[in-house]
């Protein structure tokens, strides 16, 4: 195990907290306000002179990102668990946290993580027509793009998606600073003369 520095542990649980509870906190909001599901906010949010349109709308998603695989919430769930133990592992017994780039991202994912796993937990105790509690993640953020309806989603998937993108940058430098690092560099002039004169000699 890598000793990695109290300050940046502190850090990636300040991230880890404020995410999730915003996560949290906006789900219950506008679950509350709303209703479920399918409420409709009454206003409409439009950009690029109409063609972007923004609204609130509260839907279950049984499924991951966009939704996927829809029905396998508690299979999500499960993977959810494996990612958190693998986020800890990576960072703090391998020392990774020494990296801020690797840091942030990672608390990124994981407060979507813990965000989304509530929910499918039925943590937030919502219930559908038939009294049962729903096990899945409560979305509510709705785009229209030119008339594409983008799928639903909250906060935690933007989290999710904002560290995923950190991590692919970081593997694109890390693995073109490897390679630099691992080519040869070619002996100067004043170096491979001097090694001559000392066959010579």
């Amino acid at each position: 195990m890598k000793s990695v520095p109290r300050g940046r542990q502190l850090l990636f649980w300040m991230i880890v907290v404020a995410t999730c509870g915003w996560d949290l906190y906006s789900k219950q909001t506008a679950f509350d306000r709303l209703g479920f599901p399918n409420g409709i906010s009454p206003w409409v949010k439009t950009f690029f002179g109409g063609g972007v349109q923004f609204r609130l709308h509260t839907t279950f998603n049984h499924g991951a990102l966009w939704g996927l695989g829809q029905g396998l919430s508690l299979g999500f769930a499960a993977l959810s668990l494996v990612a958190i133990v693998a986020v800890l592992y990576w960072l703090f017994w391998k020392g990774h946290a020494h990296s801020l780039w690797l840091t942030i991202s990672l608390a990124s994912i994981m407060g979507g993580t813990l965000g989304n796993l509530y929910d499918r937990l039925a943590l937030h105790g919502c219930r559908n027509a038939a009294n049962e509690l729903e096990h899945a993640v409560r979305d509510f953020l709705r785009f229209e793009l030119w008339g594409y309806h983008w799928p639903i989603f909250n906060f935690a998937d933007v989290f999710l998606v904002t560290g995923a993108i950190m991590l692919f940058i970081y593997s694109l430098l890390y693995v073109e600073e490897s390679d630099t690092q691992e080519k040869p560099q070619p002996a100067n002039d004043e170096s491979s003369g001097a090694a001559s004169s000392e066959v010579t000699s």
